[in-house]
């Protein structure tokens, strides 16, 4: 697996999440953020059952390869 991490929240307490990482082999993003548990939200949202919703700050859209124009991660 060729999974590498792009960036991680400057401002999260101990290094925590979140963190944005790229899966070279499958061309996806793997967000680590906090789980969405907020049914209001979720409500509005449709989710199937095999799948989750994670809450990341917009300032981390910054580390995603697209807004970077390049593929050098920002760790």
């Amino acid at each position: 697996m060729a999974l590498r991490r792009l960036g991680k929240d400057p401002e999260s307490p101990a290094g925590g999440s979140p963190t944005i990482y790229l899966d070279d082999v499958k061309n996806t993003y793997l967000v680590q953020g906090l789980k969405v548990e907020d049914e209001a939200r979720l409500s509005a949202m449709d989710i199937p059952g095999h799948e989750t919703v994670v809450e990341i700050p917009r300032r981390m859209v910054q580390f995603f390869v697209e807004v970077q124009g390049d593929e050098s991660p920002h760790v």
